[in-house]
């Protein structure tokens, strides 16, 4: 039944996100296009050129074309750094895969170096009262004489 429930979900949240991929709107690629020239997204740059690219994709989504197609052509013109996320194959895949790999391996570290810690520990040290130095043993009832008086 939950299965169910999770394919339900997923098909109604799949449904805005193929709209959006067939009728794109200006807002919609302007977060997901940098401008060449001052490397910001066009949501936040007034260059002149960010300002056609803006034009163009106003004139490609009149023309029907999807969201897909426009980011091909605005890669064509003004190749892979026009987009503001790095395509998810070939060597560009990295930059999606490495932070996650190295989250984990850094997870894995941490708890190695736990693991390793809480055994390199005498459990019954701390735990049975040994006795301590006898200059240590001087020095800490020195210390408490004086809280005392």
């Amino acid at each position: 039944m939950s299965a169910l429930a999770a394919v339900l979900a997923a098909l109604v949240l799949a449904g805005p996100a193929l709209a959006s991929e067939r009728h794109p709107t200006l807002g919609d690629l302007e977060s997901e296009v940098m401008c060449p020239t001052c490397k910001t997204t066009l949501d936040q740059s007034n260059a002149p050129i960010a300002n056609r690219i803006r034009a163009f994709i106003s004139a490609r989504i009149a023309a029907g074309d999807t969201k897909s197609e426009i980011k091909d052509k605005l890669v064509l013109q003004f190749g892979e750094a026009v987009l503001a996320a790095p395509p998810k194959h070939g060597f560009n895949l990295l930059a999606w895969v490495l932070p996650f790999v190295g989250v984990g391996i850094g997870a894995i570290v941490l708890a190695l170096l736990a693991w390793r810690w809480s055994r390199a520990r005498s459990p019954g040290a701390a735990a049975a009262g040994a006795p301590l130095e006898p200059e240590l043993e001087r020095r800490v009832d020195e210390e408490l004489a004086r809280f005392e008086a």
